[in-house]
């Protein structure tokens, strides 16, 4: 999760999050680059005194400002692209999770284990434990395998949400009548918050999600317990 005066993206804990940490850094050095080259070119302009009365038209400089930006833009069109039809590939799920967006918590059901179901409600901040997380910790955590590749249907029962984990690379709206998916896969265990980022109501903020990472063998135990129960 993101901490105090944090200015860059979280760690990821997802080869897709990855991809995408890697893609920000490859569209900022262009960035970086062209704003380098224009502030350059202004600083000389504006500190020169060089004068050309007879100047009506260059051809080549602008055939060269026309050309030039077209191929920047393909440097960072074609692994957006890449990275835009990557991030919506399915790739034979071990688990299915179907989250549904209330006002102002999530349901969550897990089909695939004789359809486990239960809501996720933010810990109100006076119930709060004393290592508990303020408006981001919740009463029940989604259990899921790392090392798995997870499938999230995301539904919405009133209003449009978004189901958000930015250390997993994903956000995936949820929208009343419509089922949306995504594919994620988790590399390392721990706990990984977020947060509904669409603007659905007055607390639209207070919709946290947290995932627990785990080994497959204690996820199955999970299972166990909450089918028996």
């Amino acid at each position: 999760m993101s901490t105090w005066a944090n200015l860059g993206l979280q760690d990821s804990a997802s080869p897709l999050m990855e991809q995408l940490i890697f893609f920000h850094d490859h569209a900022l050095l262009i960035l970086v680059m062209i704003t380098v080259l224009v502030g350059y070119l202004m600083f000389m302009l504006f500190f020169n005194s060089y004068i050309n009365r007879f100047l009506l038209h260059g051809q080549l400089i602008e055939m060269i400002w026309t050309i030039l930006p077209a191929i920047i833009l393909l440097f960072i069109a074609l692994p957006s692209l890449r990275l835009f039809y990557t991030l919506d590939e399915i790739n034979e799920p071990s688990v299915t999770l179907k989250s549904i967006g209330h006002q102002w918590y999530w349901s969550y059901e897990y089909s695939d284990f004789n359809n486990i179901e239960f809501d996720s409600y933010m810990i109100p901040t006076n119930e709060l434990a004393t290592d508990g997380f303020r408006l981001l910790d919740v009463d029940n955590r989604v259990v899921l395998p790392m090392n798995s590749q997870i499938r999230i249907l995301v539904t919405a029962a009133d209003v449009i949400h978004s189901w958000t984990i930015p250390a997993l690379g994903v956000k995936v709206d949820g929208t009343p009548g419509r089922l949306n998916q995504t594919n994620f896969f988790i590399n390392r265990p721990g706990l990984f918050y977020g947060q509904c980022s669409e603007i659905c109501g007055a607390n639209h903020s207070f919709m946290p999600i947290v995932i627990e990472s785990v080994p497959v063998n204690n996820f199955i135990k999970w299972i166990s317990n909450n089918v028996n129960s």
